[in-house]
């Protein structure tokens, strides 16, 4: 009889490489860089642009300090550089952005051992980094077409009252971050990305819903709530990344639902507005005991045997 040998999945690979992906990911941002630079002109470009371009120039300068194989090809730096740009305001110091892409490239990544190895979403970590090293520059908001005058304005989670309209917050008609305060813009980047098998949906669906129900249960308004801040932006690109979430789907429904709960309890009862990205943060820091209880036995994997004591002599 013959015997057959069945080894642990993967038995099937997809063609997909990191770069394609993260050029998948740029392809599917830019709906709302385009939207940022309609609503808050150049400015938006610019800063954009240097947080890519000194995102990729960090992650070079540690290849070659660490004397590594320059990786900067996969594009994973531009992504990360172009979702911090997203999580800063228009009228943020350039050098202030430098020194987040600084944070989430060097400390983040690279000296964790680089892509796939970092602990957290670097452009996360550089957002609250400069958040709680510039809350006044990161808290200096501008009403869109009106950077150059630097009119300041609420956000619509820091408003008293509901200043903004459903459609304001679905087109960006609204002061915010770069990318998150246009929700069609990002909705429509993620229907690329599910539609290109780059993200699947149960993480932006547990992450969204239940902010959807924790809001309507604490008597506030779901719709304003999903519509306001970074929810979009981070339920959609950052709370969806390979690395740093579970890798099982009942694992990425538990993560979602833990965001939203964060988020939540951030929003309505903290003094910080916000808390898309401490949420994120925080269940990064959880998944590996996520997988730890979610992941499946790989079928014709074995637990490796313990080796008996012997007594020594």
């Amino acid at each position: 009889m013959e015997k057959l040998t069945v080894s642990p999945s993967p038995h099937i690979r997809s063609g997909a490489s990191t770069s394609r992906i993260m050029l998948h990911v740029l392809i599917a941002l830019m709906p709302a860089m385009v939207m940022s630079a309609v609503l808050f002109g150049g400015r938006a470009l610019v800063l954009t642009s240097l947080c890519i371009l000194s995102a990729m120039a960090w992650e070079r300068l540690c290849c070659l300090i660490m004397k590594r194989p320059d990786t900067t090809d996969d594009l994973s730096a531009m992504v990360t550089g172009m979702l911090l740009a997203f999580n800063l305001p228009p009228t943020l110091p350039l050098y202030m952005a430098v020194i987040g892409t600084f944070v989430a490239i060097v400390i983040v990544k690279m000296i964790f051992g680089g892509l796939g190895q970092n602990f957290a979403n670097p452009a996360i970590v550089g957002r609250i980094v400069l958040m709680l090293s510039f809350t006044s520059a990161m808290t200096n908001w501008t009403m869109p077409k009106t950077v150059t005058d630097a009119v300041t304005s609420a956000t619509p989670l820091a408003s008293d009252d509901k200043a903004y309209s459903y459609w304001d917050l679905f087109i960006g008609n609204c002061p915010g971050c770069l990318g998150e305060v246009c929700a069609a813009a990002l909705i429509a980047g993620g229907i690329y990305l599910v539609i290109m098998k780059v993200i699947c949906v149960h993480t932006p669906i547990a992450f969204v819903g239940t902010v959807f129900v924790y809001s309507w249960l604490a008597g506030e308004d779901p719709v304003y709530q999903i519509l306001s801040g970074g929810l979009m932006l981070g339920a959609i690109f950052m709370a969806t990344d390979y690395v740093t979430t579970p890798v099982c789907k009942k694992g990425k429904v538990i993560f979602g639902i833990g965001c939203g709960i964060i988020t939540c309890v951030i929003r309505f009862y903290a003094s910080y507005p916000e808390g898309v990205s401490f949420s994120i943060l925080i269940m990064n820091i959880a998944t590996p005991y996520i997988d730890m209880i979610t992941l499946r036995k790989p079928i014709g994997a074995e637990k490796p045997k313990k080796e008996a004591k012997t007594d020594e002599k």
